[in-house]
């Protein structure tokens, strides 16, 4: 009984460490949004310049999805993500080094590439998962995802500030290397599923994607709610500003409130395990659609009531938008295991597309029709994937009354 426990203890530690390994990695993407200001006086950037630091990041981690992913399906995956977090912690170092735009843009984009390996650890969670318990395994290693990409931009805000941005980065560095270190103390070695070589591997995702109508239509439900999550996070800060004269510090705050909303995500992944994911999808896109419907009521609400409805709907939409994300993980890994690297590079391909085109179709409808365009934008995203997911189920329901 006692080898019993002590292998769950085991695995719950590595769990807490994986989840850690992938908050810091991840965290890299977006260090850098509360220190423009900084990194621009610093530097003698033009809006433009400190604009192409994000966007560049950004573009590395898509990249990085698509081309790097798929190897570890090919390649043990311990080992890719030593490498990685290798590299990545020099790119950090890097970036607090550097003295000119170009050096800095090409460090980001570099970066981008090197955080993903957050989404190498999170297959590896799934395969080390004990049987029965992937789904809550996935979803507590999202929350560690979740809570780097909610509070690393509080974090950076207030390190930059006291301190300046390059000693943010300069500790950054220090984290990855540390969690690099201790990961590859405490994984085991992966075993490569796949022999193809690599140009092999990458056409046999475009066989995956057209094998699969339930990939595709998982990567564009969520895709949908990528586009309104990020219509509603790259707006929200100028919109504060305008309408109420409050600061970025405000607008980091209401990072938090998202924060409480990703900390369910454990929670959807053993609804997953329990329901099946298919329902917990449903659920998830529901509620982020009425969640952002709420906000329509704004114009009825003094200030104070506004603010308090923009931060329920804050955790409303981020609860549903991360349980969705772990449902359709789930969904997506159990299709054909010894591909997981691969479909989850596809599925997390398209939902950056969608983050992409919510950044700018959010600050484009806010130029054109204001706060409550944006709103309804990510009310019509978030209906989209909702009825994406109700297809979805009618057409499982058909196939399997047909094989009876």
């Amino acid at each position: 009984m006692h080898t019993a426990n002590h292998l769950q203890s085991v695995s719950r530690w590595v769990i807490f460490i994986l989840a850690l390994g992938a908050g810091f990695s991840v965290a890299a993407l977006y260090y850098a949004q509360p220190l423009l200001p900084l990194m621009g006086a610093d530097l003698h950037l033009s809006i433009e310049g400190m604009g192409l630091v994000p966007t560049l990041t950004q573009a590395g981690y898509a990249l990085g999805i698509l081309f790097l992913l798929p190897l570890g399906d090919r390649h043990d995956r311990r080992t890719l993500i030593l490498l990685k977090s290798a590299a990545l912690a020099l790119f950090l170092l890097g970036c607090s080094l550097t003295g000119s735009l170009h050096s800095l843009l090409l460090v980001s984009l570099l970066m981008g590439m090197a955080a993903t390996m957050a989404q190498d650890i999170v297959p590896a969670a799934a395969i080390l998962a004990p049987e029965g318990k992937q789904g809550k395994t996935v979803g507590t290693v999202m929350t560690g995802l979740l809570l780097g990409i909610l509070l690393s931009r509080t974090v950076s805000g207030v390190v930059g500030d006291a301190f300046g941005w390059r000693v943010m980065y300069q500790l950054a560095s220090a984290s990855i290397a540390m969690i690099g270190v201790v990961l590859w103390a405490v994984l085991p070695r992966f075993t490569a599923h796949s022999t193809l070589s690599y140009p092999a591997l990458m056409r046999s995702m475009e066989q995956l994607w057209r094998r699969y109508p339930a990939l595709r239509r998982a990567a564009l439900a969520q895709g949908f709610l990528s586009v309104a999550f990020s219509a509603f996070w790259s707006t929200l800060a100028v919109m504060l500003l305008e309408r109420f004269h409050l600061g970025s510090a405000v607008a980091g705050g209401y990072g938090i409130a998202g924060a409480a909303g990703a900390l369910a995500a454990p929670l959807a992944g053993g609804l997953a395990d329990k329901l099946g994911a298919g329902k917990v999808t449903q659920l998830g896109a529901l509620m982020v659609t009425v969640s952002f419907a709420l906000m329509f009521l704004m114009p009825a609400l003094g200030v104070h009531g506004q603010l308090i409805l923009i931060a329920l709907a804050a955790v409303g939409f981020d609860l549903g938008l991360q349980s969705s994300l772990v449902a359709h993980q789930n969904l997506v890994y159990s299709l054909e295991p010894q591909a997981r690297g691969r479909l989850n590079a596809l599925l997390f391909t398209v939902i950056f597309i969608g983050m992409a085109l919510g950044s700018a179709l959010g600050s484009k409808i806010y130029t054109l029709a204001g706060w409550s365009g944006v709103v309804a934008l990510a009310t019509a995203c978030g209906g989209i994937a909702f009825l994406i997911r109700l297809s979805e189920s009618a057409r499982v329901k058909r196939l399997s009354v047909a094989s009876r």
